[in-house]
């Protein structure tokens, strides 16, 4: 859900409803802003978010299933790309350890990462 601020106080009592799903909107994640046209142009566009949980993994969602292999492998490789660029230039060492693809509720498949 993207809002404008002053809209903050109505979407709001939705909390309890969007807050789990994770639809919430939220200044940090760029769905409240001034400018909602805008950031829903971005989103349409394909803008992506990703979190890090306290565990240091990444989640994102870089496909669905009706997506051909060819269009998955490329989204795939697109977000490990901007994953590597985000890489600190002080820290040394290995930057992704592994990285695995999963269905919502399926086993995930370990992919080979070159960082």
């Amino acid at each position: 859900v993207v809002a404008h601020q002053s809209m903050m106080p109505v979407v709001s009592k939705l909390g309890r409803t969007l807050g789990p799903q994770g639809k919430m909107p939220s200044p940090k994640t760029g769905t409240v802003t001034m400018d909602v046209a805008n950031a829903i142009k971005e989103f349409r566009a394909g803008k992506i978010e990703f979190r890090n949980d306290d565990s240091s993994n990444l989640h994102t969602i870089v496909g669905r299933r009706s997506f051909s292999t060819e269009k998955l492998t490329d989204n795939i490789e697109a977000f490990i790309n901007h994953v590597l660029t985000l890489k600190p230039a002080t820290s040394k060492g290995t930057f992704i350890l592994n990285a695995s693809l999963t269905t919502t509720m399926g086993p995930g498949i370990s992919l080979q990462v070159n960082s």
